[in-house]
């Protein structure tokens, strides 16, 4: 089992009269894949960049490997971050770009040259080490950030959304290389992002985070499956969220008709909120139906369809591999297993 390596205790952050950070208390392991998953502005950034020492938290503790750093430069730490623009030196070629940590620490050039040989060999860029960097396209750039960041050995690499500049296809090749690097280096990663795909591709366990609270922490399994509340739910792929009464455990309604589910430890008779995904929507024949409806739409998504179907006064968002036209009857199934009961969030 991975040992605790950075520990947030009770951190609040603000910038001004601003408060970005409230209350947040984090623990992750060595040798992980993190990601801190939300919106702009919600405070995954400048979590970041305390864990990285370029921010200190008006109060609260950060712990790395059991010691408190409030108070230690970001240059000690041993972390190393890779920007979202990469921050690469224009006027320096790919080896000298690497290179610079290490001759700062004054590094013997031979030893030098065979840590940049092994960093380019990891990131699939053997022989661009004279190359300019301006010569390079984007993806090229983003692995000579992440080389030169890799090449001090840290033992955490932070990363600020680093493949927020890249074509949607790089992007998705990218997110496999990651992974692989962090398994093979057997470092801690973590990474920032808005994305809930390189979320589910790349973590190991995400932190979703909204206006300054960790709203969720979990495996991508657990955090897509059973989100905690209707903003997890939302952020987290598509969802149909709709509200129900949960009359006693295992009994719910919703959509004006009674659904048995897996759910229990809920008041009598208490308000709350059902999210069903819109895989988990079932088109079945009439006589095996819990509801029908009319199909208002339907889209080719190259792997399903994507539908919207109105029924029992709900638009309930659809993907199947069958398809059904506009103005169609259709006949609709939800497995207990694919009701998911939430507490309802107080109004604010």
């Amino acid at each position: 089992m991975s040992k605790d390596l950075i520990r947030l205790e009770s951190i609040e952050m603000s910038f001004g009269d601003k408060k970005v950070l409230n209350n947040i208390n984090l623990l992750v392991k060595d040798k992980e894949f993190v990601t801190l998953l939300g919106p702009s502005g919600c405070g995954k950034t400048t979590t970041l960049r305390i864990i990285g020492g370029f921010e200190t938290p008006i109060s609260g503790s950060v712990y790395f490997d059991g010691k408190k750093i409030n108070s230690v430069p970001a240059y000690k730490r041993r972390v190393n971050t890779v920007f979202q623009r990469y921050a690469l030196f224009t006027h320096l070629n790919v080896y000298d770009n690497i290179a610079f940590g290490l001759r700062i620490r004054k590094m013997n050039e031979k030893q030098i040259e065979q840590n940049i040989k092994d960093m380019l060999s990891l990131v699939n860029l053997s022989g661009y080490e004279n190359r300019a960097v301006s010569s390079l396209s984007g993806g090229e750039q983003q692995r000579i950030a992440i080389a030169r960041a890799l090449v001090n050995h840290p033992q955490v690499l932070l990363l600020d959304e680093p493949l927020g500049a890249l074509d949607l296809k790089l992007r998705k090749e990218m997110q496999v290389e990651l992974k692989k690097m962090q398994q093979s280096l057997g470092i801690t990663f973590i990474y920032v992002t808005h994305d809930q795909e390189e979320a589910l591709t790349m973590s190991d366990t995400i932190v979703v985070m909204n206006k300054g609270n960790i709203q969720q922490v979990g495996s991508p399994i657990d955090i897509y499956n059973e989100p905690s509340n209707a903003f997890v739910a939302d952020f987290i792929g598509e969802s149909n969220i709709i509200s129900g009464i949960m009359r006693e455990d295992f009994h719910v309604d919703f959509a004006g008709r009674h659904f048995e589910c897996v759910d229990k430890g809920f008041e009598k008779d208490e308000d709350i909120d059902v999210v069903i995904r819109p895989e988990d929507l079932k088109i079945v024949p009439p006589d095996k139906a819990q509801m029908s409806g009319v199909v208002e739409s339907s889209v080719f998504k190259g792997v399903h369809y994507e539908m919207v179907v109105e029924a029992n006064g709900f638009k309930w968002l659809i993907h199947s591999t069958l398809s059904e036209a506009p103005g169609d009857t259709v006949g609709l199934y939800i497995a207990p297993f694919d009701i998911h009961i939430m507490h309802r969030e107080a109004a604010e």
